[in-house]
C-alpha cells in the first residue's frame, strides 16, 4: 500500500523499518521538528526523522498538522493508509479522513487502559502485571478507536521503562504489518473498545520524579522502575558539600523496616513507609549510571544516613 508514517521516538523506528521491509511504499514520513538535545543543546532530528533520512525517504516536520497548508499537503499524497506510532500530535478529522482506508495507530497498552501519552510508565507505576500493544483504527477521540490486533506482554519484577519499551517495540513492529495486511485484503476485524476500565496515562510531570520514602516499598520500587531511565526518580543525599541529587534507576523490594528514608545497611537498602527497597543502579549529578557497588565506592552512604 501507499502509506504515510507518522512517528517520533525510538519506539516508532522499528515499526517504520518493518513497513519498509514488508514492501509498502512510504509516500512520506512525518515527525516532530528537530529539538535541542545533549549537553550542547544542538538542534537534532528525532530518531524517526534520522532513520527515514538514512533510507532516503521524504520527511516533513510540521509544528502543527492542523494548518490548512499541512492538511492539503497530506491529502495530496493520495494515500491508501496512514500509520501513527507515538507521533506526538493530535490529528484533525480532515487528516484522519484523507487516506482511502483510514489511519491506524499502534499503542503501547491494552486499551481502554492507559489511553494517552505515557502508557508504559503508568503501567509499571500502577503495578500492572501485564500490558501489551494494540493496532487500532484512529478516531477523533484520544485512543478511542476500535482495535484490530492485540498482543499481551508480561511486566516482570525488574522491568524498567527501558526494558519494557524495547520488548513492546519489537512486538509492535511484528504485529503492525499483519494488521495492515488484513486491512488491505478487507479481512480486518475491528473490535470496539469497552466503556469500562478506561484510564488515562497522563504525561509524566517533573514534580512526580522525587521519591517519597514514606510510601510503601512496593510503590517506591514501581516509581523508580517506572521512571527509569528518564526522567529518573531521584532523592537528595547528604554530603560534605551539601545535598547531592541522586537518581535511582533500578531497585527491588526487601522485607526490612526503619524510619522512612533511612539507610539500613552499607549496600543501599533504604527504609520506606512499609518495607524497604534495595537500590541496584544509581546515578549522581555529573556521573554516569553505576551499579550499586560501584556507586558506593565513589559516594558511600553509611548505615543510619537519613535521605531527604
Amino acid at each position: 500500500m501507499r502509506i504515510a508514517f507518522l512517528g517520533t521516538p525510538d519506539f516508532a523506528v522499528a515499526c517504520l523499518a518493518e513497513l519498509v521491509a514488508s514492501g509498502h511504499e512510504i509516500a512520506c514520513v512525518y515527525s516532530q521538528p528537530p529539538a535541542p538535545r545533549g549537553r550542547g543543546q544542538e538542534l537534532k532530528p528525532s530518531p524517526v526523522h534520522a532513520f527515514a533520512e538514512g533510507l532516503g525517504l521524504p520527511v516533513r516536520t510540521p509544528v502543527s498538522m492542523k494548518t490548512p497548508e499541512e492538511i492539503e499537503a497530506f491529502k495530496a499524497l493520495d494515500l491508501d493508509a496512514a500509520v501513527v506510532v507515538a507521533f506526538g500530535q493530535i490529528l484533525v478529522k480532515d487528516v484522519l479522513d484523507a487516506p482511502r482506508l483510514g489511519c491506524f495507530n499502534l499503542h503501547a497498552s491494552l486499551l481502554p487502559r492507559w489511553r494517552g501519552a505515557a502508557p508504559i510508565q503508568r503501567a509499571i507505576m500502577a503495578g500492572d502485571p501485564v500490558t501489551g500493544v494494540q493496532v487500532m483504527r484512529m478516531s477523533e477521540g484520544l485512543d478511542e478507536g476500535p482495535v484490530l490486533l492485540s498482543e499481551t506482554v508480561r511486566i516482570d519484577a525488574l522491568d524498567t521503562v527501558a526494558s519494557l519499551h524495547d520488548r513492546l517495540a519489537a512486538v509492535g513492529a511484528r504485529i503492525l504489518p499483519v494488521a495492515l495486511a488484513a486491512v488491505e485484503r478487507g479481512g480486518a476485524i475491528e473490535t470496539p473498545q469497552s466503556d469500562e476500565g478506561v484510564t488515562y496515562a497522563r504525561k509524566i510531570r517533573p514534580a512526580e520524579a522525587r521519591i517519597d520514602w514514606t510510601r510503601s516499598a512496593a510503590e517506591v520500587d514501581r516509581h523508580i522502575r517506572g521512571l527509569s531511565p528518564f526522567p529518573g526518580a531521584w532523592f537528595e543525599a547528604p554530603s560534605d558539600k551539601g545535598p547531592v541529587r541522586v537518581k535511582a534507576l533500578l531497585s527491588t523490594v526487601e522485607d526490612a523496616s526503619g524510619a522512612p528514608g533511612t539507610v539500613l545497611d552499607d549496600a543501599l537498602l533504604i527504609a520506606c513507609g512499609e518495607g524497604a527497597v534495595r537500590l541496584l543502579k544509581a546515578q549522581r549529578e555529573g556521573k554516569g549510571v553505576q551499579e550499586a557497588e560501584v556507586f558506593l565506592r565513589g559516594f558511600p552512604l553509611a548505615t543510619g544516613t537519613v535521605l531527604a
